[in-house]
């Protein structure tokens, strides 16, 4: 009896060493990215694909339930210049108006997942600048794509993130967010903040299924005849070894990145205008 301390001691020991202490499995949650960054020297080959919609005036049975048109697509790359900082590039399809983007980013974890007791937490601090390749308007009216300034063709998001993880089971991350773009339609404005969270219930070590919001503060946009609507998403995540996670996803946000979604979500769950999505992403070491 004298030794049993020294067992359970030693049990817990074990146990929270063998625990999984990264909070996401993924850098990227459904639509915002997660509190993660890669490993260093750690490469991400990553592409995205969101459909159409599902129902409403532009989905069901005429499009295959959005399943023949193509509302963003990605193909990127991310590489862990140590482990907690990371760098990407991006093309993006876009959309909105701002089209063919090339998107910088990059990811620093000011925190570490080390177990404060038995729960992991950390800080994060990610940035990204979309720029739009797409070619000068020729209409002799000013509108958005005139780029008569190259800073016109530049969309910027700041996030800060916190996330932490219970049980080794129920990850949580809380977002803060600032989006800024330098010409925007009248009425609308070049700032908006941003909140949001999201949940992640891991069923076994492969299996996953998350739960994601994101809710800009739109009250001072008055452009004529447009309703913006937070974003929201479900998304079912599977690891399936070897460097590979797939994830498939339902949201009502038609762009990938926050440049996009943030200040043109203007799609409705009650209409039916939300879309199936996937990412798949591969790692390789470089």
């Amino acid at each position: 009896m004298k030794y049993t301390f020294l067992y359970i001691l030693l049990f817990f020991s074990i146990s929270l060493s063998a625990q999984d202490l990264r909070i996401f499995k993924d850098t990227k949650i459904i639509n915002s990215v997660s509190i993660e960054t890669l490993e260093k020297r750690k490469l991400d080959f990553r592409i995205g694909h969101k459909f159409g919609d599902f129902g409403g005036s532009s989905g069901g049975w005429p499009t295959f339930y959005g399943l023949e048109n193509a509302s963003d697509v990605l193909i990127g790359f991310d590489y862990g210049l140590s482990d907690k900082m990371m760098v990407g590039i991006s093309r993006t399809k876009g959309s909105d108006i701002l089209r063919q983007n090339i998107n910088l980013s990059t990811k620093l974890k000011i925190g570490s997942d080390k177990a404060t007791g038995s729960t992991p937490f950390s800080l994060a601090v990610y940035g990204l600048a979309s720029i739009s390749s797409l070619p000068k308007s020729t209409s002799q009216e000013q509108t958005l794509t005139s780029f008569d300034k190259f800073a016109h063709r530049i969309v910027y998001h700041l996030q800060l993130m916190a996330g932490t993880k219970i049980a080794n089971k129920l990850s949580l991350q809380a977002n803060a967010g600032l989006t800024y773009r330098n010409i925007v339609r009248e009425g609308d404005r070049n700032d908006l903040v941003s909140i949001g969270g999201a949940a992640k219930y891991q069923f076994n070590k492969s299996f996953a299924i998350i739960g994601e919001a994101t809710f800009p503060f739109h009250g001072s946009r008055s452009v004529e005849g447009v309703e913006y609507f937070p974003i929201t998403g479900i998304a079912f995540e599977w690891e399936t070894g070897g460097g590979h996670t797939f994830q498939m996803n339902f949201t009502n946000a038609r762009g990938i990145l926050a440049t996009d979604y943030i200040p043109n979500t203007t799609d409705s769950w009650a209409n039916g205008e939300y879309r199936l999505g996937f990412i798949i992403s591969r790692l390789f070491t470089i």
